[in-house]
């Protein structure tokens, strides 16, 4: 029999449909789903909550590589072949998520055709987001980077949003994500406020005329 076709992801339904290999994860703030140099044995779907996922290189430099929030996947790359994990991923708020075995995502994939859908429209927005950010860190500043970064945040441009506000994120972990120092970040997130492109209240309040900076040679 076919499986029936759907036009949106329920994440409960898609509980149901993975069947054995899955496990629903509570991971309180901070704590790490995986490491980087870890097996790769598993996908993970975000539900709820967010996490982070950084790389640490020889010199013991760390950064911040992605933020994945509710509706992103990560670990992906077994699927691939990849052997050990990239990058460590740590929850940055109590988060929700789903772990699921490499051969029950497999067998998802090939039973499910509305499931591989929607997996493989997110691995190709995900593909256009990380090209975007490899041309960002090679042709644009520190200062453009920061501006394309806080607006990626409010989701600018998503739904219709145009302003938006960003909970509380430290300068040095904007820093990791820039690629930068923290006082650059300073220097630029004060710019910023004193231009009215953004606010503090609550949070960060981004503005749409941050826009201005991305958008000026």
């Amino acid at each position: 029999m076919a499986s029936k076709q759907t036009t949106s992801f329920n994440p409960q339904t898609f509980l149901t449909k993975v069947g054995p290999g899955k496990t629903l994860l509570k991971s309180p703030k901070k704590q790490i789903l995986c490491s980087q140099g870890d097996t790769a044995d598993a996908v993970f779907y975000v539900q709820a909550g967010k996490v982070k996922l950084t790389v640490l290189s020889p010199q013991g430099k760390e950064a911040i590589i992605a933020m994945m929030e509710p509706g992103s996947f990560f670990g992906e790359g077994c699927l691939a072949g990849q052997l050990v994990c990239m990058a460590t991923a740590t929850a940055m708020a109590d988060s929700t998520l789903v772990r699921i075995d490499k051969q029950a995502m497999i067998r998802v994939l090939h039973d499910d055709p509305s499931f591989s859908e929607l997996f493989l429209a997110y691995l190709l927005t995900r593909n256009i987001r990380i090209q975007e950010d490899l041309v960002d860190q090679l042709f644009n500043s520190s200062e453009k980077r920061l501006a394309r970064i806080l607006l990626l945040m409010a989701h600018f441009g998503k739904e219709g949003k145009s302003e938006a506000i960003i909970p509380k994120i430290s300068q040095e972990m904007l820093a990791e994500m820039v690629g930068t120092t923290r006082a650059r970040v300073s220097f630029f997130m004060n710019k910023f406020r004193k231009l009215g492109f953004l606010e503090y209240n609550g949070g960060v309040h981004v503005h749409s005329s941050l826009l201005s900076i991305v958008l000026h040679d």
